[in-house]
């Protein structure tokens, strides 16, 4: 879909937001009145919240004057434009629909050729050097698929059309899948069987749903089922062999490796899950030896610990910290 890159819809290009943006003035005050350190070391979620409230308030805009101008209230009506939508197929052709003719939304594209269902995203009109309005765009529609159809979306591709940078790591945290960097396109794939999936929300839960922003973008990991849920929450209490998590569950082993191969996961994924989150943390504090590290995620040794954190980010833990 071609919106026009060359100002032809009427719309205000990436340049017409420079002066929108917090003055460079006076970002160090409100970074430190939010009490976020200058190397955004430590930021808890909570900060990351205010901080966009702020910058939403500040620049009238909510992709922070980073490209045409997307004015506050434009997540909020794409939504309510999603969102009566009897399936994911139809929800994804209206959120099509809608950021076709809504100003400041990026053109998004969908198309289904089995396996795959692809969303592309288009970012090249945003003015956004770090990428922040792209990703965040991302991760809004990735959990609106998933917040509407009540279940895990898994992306089977990431496709970014930007370097690697420094927190690829990171990607893997929030979408699930590790990217392919320097791609055509943003585009986020998934299992095209997932498309005829009903949307099970009703008026009531749209409307909390839409209170809660910008925390329901930036808290949720996914919308997965309450068993892999409650599974993670067992293995993050320190119970990792399958036998004491069906245990735990009232279930056996085998029906409980199988009730989580149908929703498209399992023991292992989740326990892998829990353990690369714990090392990422203790990597970004610094705090704690390799060895004493790799011990306690249940590696038996640290090249063990290493290479399974390689196989998770792509990059060593070293690298990492």
């Amino acid at each position: 879909m071609d919106r026009g890159r060359s100002g032809g819809s009427g719309r205000p290009g990436p340049a017409a937001g420079a002066d929108r943006r917090t003055p460079e003035s006076r970002r160090p005050a409100l970074l430190r009145r939010l009490g976020i350190p200058p190397d955004r070391a430590g930021v808890t979620l909570r900060q990351v919240s205010e901080l966009t409230r702020e910058l939403w308030l500040q620049t009238d805009d909510e992709l922070f004057a980073l490209g045409p101008r997307a004015p506050r209230g434009l997540f909020r009506l794409v939504v309510r434009s999603v969102a009566p939508a009897p399936d994911l197929r139809t929800a994804l052709h209206r959120l099509e629909e809608a950021a076709h003719v809504l100003p400041g939304m990026p053109a998004v594209a969908v198309r289904s050729a089995a396996p795959l269902a692809e969303v592309e995203i288009d970012v090249g009109q945003l003015d956004d050097p770090e990428h922040v309005a792209a990703e965040l765009v991302a991760i809004v529609v990735h959990r609106l698929l998933g917040w509407l159809t009540g279940q895990r979306i898994d992306l089977r591709e990431l496709r970014l059309p930007w370097p690697k940078p420094d927190h690829a790591p990171h990607y893997e945290l929030v979408f699930g899948r590790h990217p392919q960097f320097d791609a055509d396109a943003l585009v986020l794939a998934f299992d095209s069987r997932l498309l005829p999936a009903p949307v099970i929300r009703g008026e009531a839960e749209l409307a909390e749903f839409l209170e809660d922003q910008p925390d329901a973008w930036l808290a949720t990991r996914d919308y997965g089922s309450a068993l892999a849920d409650q599974v993670r929450a067992i293995v993050e209490q320190g119970t990792i062999a399958p036998d004491g998590i069906a245990d735990r569950l009232g279930v056996s082993t085998q029906h409980l490796r199988r009730l989580l191969r149908g929703e498209g996961t399992s023991i292992g994924q989740i326990r892998d899950g829990v353990r690369r989150d714990a090392a990422i943390a203790s990597l970004s504090r610094g705090d704690e030896s390799m060895e004493k590290l790799a011990q306690r995620l249940g590696f038996s040794e640290a090249s063990a610990f290493r290479r399974a954190f390689r196989r998770w980010t792509g990059q060593s833990p070293a690298d990492y910290r």
